[in-house]
């Protein structure tokens, strides 16, 4: 089984087929499409650590699939269909690396719960194992599905709200698509569904200092898509905002806290503030999967930092020395939008909104969409 993404593959961050996985370099994009095959767990764990893979929807996946390739290749396992759901937890709990993207650890939650359902009723481990892959396998169309959705309710909602729906340009920060997920996109989903329906003037794109996945990768995706684009300085967001030349801002997430806070590439919230002074809508696009309805608020939600080599070096750490040396860095990877700044959460089941409210009840959209908290 393979995921099927439209456009060619050098927009495939995750190529997979039962007993093989591939992940993108996209620290070598955009001038190298290197593939790095994915035999287990330690693999997996090192790509979303290196940065190999990066998208909260895609490291989850990318996770999930590194450890259905390691026990399809197993060439032996002595244990029963008990022994099998441990040695799957375990692999399972190691993966959970990065604590900011709430989509991961959801994947494993979900994922020993189809373990524990299937040591219960199998005869052998095997048949565990072949049930974890199956799941982990869902897990990968079901994302593609699920980014289409989301660009479709967005570019409706954005046609139907924006005054001049007929030149639609839009700012986005990070990289939101098919690099940072299973294919498509989120944010930048939206974006091209917009495009597909012949309505968007113009994408923005940040350069999404330090590690420049804006500038890199979602430039790539906007230039192979032939979408017109520009791309920006992250600091030239305000000015560019102040020339009347932005109708909306669309990011993703990482995390969505229960108040509607969300957790998102550094600068994000810098896009919010600048937005809300000059009366521009704000959106967050992202699956379910990335609410976490656990966290009232974003002071909950943890922050990774990232190495000082980052902000150190060039081409995020990789390239030459260009700060002075002795100098400290703080280099969080992450910020929390609140959600006061927050126009509305575009998902895959509709349009999370305030209704006329200053606040979002999420709780009760996931409750309304999905029958469960």
């Amino acid at each position: 089984m393979a995921n099927g993404n439209e456009g060619d593959k050098t927009l495939l961050s995750i190529c997979y087929k039962r007993g093989s996985l591939q992940l993108l370099d996209q620290r070598k994009l955009p001038l190298e499409t290197i593939y790095l095959d994915i035999q287990d767990t330690k693999d997996g764990w090192d790509a979303i650590k290196e940065m190999v893979v990066r998208g909260a929807p895609a490291i989850a996946i990318a996770a999930a699939l590194s450890l259905a390739v390691e026990v399809s290749n197993l060439s032996s396992f002595d244990g029963t269909s008990d022994d099998a759901s441990d040695f799957l937890s375990k692999k399972l709990d190691y993966l959970v690396s990065r604590p900011t993207a709430v989509n991961l650890s959801d994947a494993a939650v979900k994922l020993k719960e189809v373990i524990k359902k299937a040591a219960t009723t199998a005869k052998d481990a095997n048949s565990v194992f072949q049930a974890y892959i199956e799941a982990a396998e869902v897990m990968l169309e079901d994302d593609v599905t699920s980014n289409k959705a989301i660009g479709s309710y967005g570019a409706s909602f954005l046609k139907e709200h924006l005054t001049d729906s007929q030149k639609i340009t839009i700012l986005t920060h990070c990289n939101t698509g098919s690099l940072a997920t299973a294919g498509y996109g989120t944010a930048l989903g939206v974006i091209r569904a917009l495009y597909t329906d012949g309505v968007l003037e113009r994408a923005y794109c940040t350069e999404t200092r330090p590690f420049n996945q804006g500038s890199r990768l979602t430039a790539f995706e906007l230039v192979h898509e032939n979408i017109p684009a520009t791309l920006i300085a992250d600091s030239a967001a305000a000015a560019l905002m102040n020339a009347g030349r932005v109708k909306a801002v669309i990011v993703g997430a990482d995390r969505v806290a229960a108040n509607g806070d969300t957790a998102n590439k550094i600068g994000t919230y810098n896009l919010a503030v600048s937005a809300m002074h000059h009366g521009i809508p704000f959106y967050v696009a992202a699956p379910l999967t990335s609410i976490d309805l656990s966290l009232s608020s974003g002071q909950e939600i943890v922050i990774e930092e990232r190495s000082p080599k980052e902000l150190l070096h060039t081409r995020g750490g990789l390239g030459e020395q260009v700060a002075a040396s002795g100098i400290s860095v703080w280099n969080p990877a992450f910020d929390v939008t609140p959600a006061n700044l927050i126009s509305g959460i575009i998902t895959e089941k509709g349009v999370i909104t305030k209704k006329g409210t200053d606040t979002f009840d999420i709780a009760e959209f996931v409750r309304k969409t999905s029958g469960n908290l």
